[in-house]
């Protein structure tokens, strides 16, 4: 029986029947191989198992392409996807589909700096970086810049809560001096300004406050803690994760789109093991939210221009001056 969707064909491969994998074809090894022939065979059976499946994940070339927005390449997309696929060899097909349709409708590209497709035991997990955050406030029509820091024991810095912008916080990180010199990071920092001019207030996350984070809802760290693998992305890059766990926090600060509140959403289901895709917005949906918010946002510029408008304007009454003794007599 054909399945009507992708979502279809997902739902059964995640179901509880065995999901076969390509066969991958295996690579000749002569015995009394030298030790770089053995290397060199390895590399050549990794590379045909990749083979095999880009060739599966090509069947599905048109859900891709819906999938992801239209500036962002299809072609880029798949070769990020091709980098990543020997490390996801022992993955399910199902979770790794579901992954990249994932991170394709969210306009992410798998590279490392925007987002992550990692293996979660036999499962793929799309897990999006702190630039992919960046990348989805930019789409906001309300935010003009993310600001997005680490600070150093050896850089200037002052932060003074209660001064009003932008005097209440400055960094001045010390490049000048050496990695050693610099010392370790003590704290991680997040503000946006808004395209209205404003600025938001200053997210300010101790190392300590990282920590209680991690501890407290990262169930992919306290899975790798109990198994003794130290594999999670808290182990591997804890300042990466410290920076977004910062920049996660501006969304109580600042209007953030509904694609990012589903961003969010979508890590959290991830980093909890539930199937992802489901709470990521298709094409169709992607587009009714960015219609809706920049609704939203020519309704309150005009709503302010308005207020602006029907402020009334303050006048000052002049008085009139008081003549001197000597004008009054020469008018006589």
């Amino acid at each position: 029986m054909a399945l009507d969707s992708l979502k279809d064909r997902v739902r059964t491969a995640t179901s509880d029947k065995p999901t076969a994998k390509a066969a991958a074809v295996p690579a000749v090894v002569v015995e009394g191989s030298t030790p770089e022939e053995l290397r060199a065979a390895e590399q050549a059976e990794s590379g045909a198992a990749t083979d095999t499946v880009m060739s599966w994940l090509e069947r599905y070339a048109d859900d891709f392409t819906e999938a992801l927005p239209s500036h962002v390449d299809v072609g880029s997309f798949m070769s990020a996807v091709r980098g990543l696929l020997p490390s996801l060899s022992r993955c399910t097909p199902a979770s790794l589909l579901q992954a990249m349709l994932t991170c394709a409708r969210f306009g992410l590209v798998p590279d490392g700096r925007h987002a992550v497709i990692v293996a979660e035991g036999p499962f793929a997990v799309f897990i999006p970086m702190y630039q992919g955050y960046v990348d989805l406030m930019y789409r906001s029509s309300r935010v003009g810049s993310v600001h997005v820091g680490l600070i150093h024991e050896g850089d200037e810095w002052s932060y003074e809560p209660t001064a009003p912008a932008p005097h209440d916080f400055t960094h001045r990180p010390a490049v000048e001096k050496s990695k050693a010199e610099r010392g370790e990071v003590i704290l991680a920092y997040a503000f946006t300004w808004m395209t209205s001019g404003a600025r938001s207030a200053v997210v300010m996350l101790s190392r300590e406050d990282a920590e209680a984070i991690r501890d407290e809802h990262s169930k992919a760290y306290q899975r790798a803690e109990e198994s003794g693998k130290a594999d999670s992305f808290w182990h591997r890059d804890f300042n990466a994760m410290w920076s977004k766990s910062a920049l996660r926090r501006l969304h109580k600060l600042v209007p953030m789109s509904a694609e990012l509140v589903a961003l969010a959403r979508v890590e959290d289901a991830g980093d909890a093991g539930q199937v992802q895709v489901i709470h990521a917005p298709t094409g169709e949906e992607r587009a009714l939210l960015v219609e809706a918010e920049e609704q939203h946002a020519r309704a309150e510029d005009s709503q302010a221009s308005e207020e602006t408008r029907a402020r009334p304007v303050s006048r000052k009454r002049v008085q009139p001056k008081r003549m001197t003794r000597a004008q009054r007599m020469g008018r006589r």
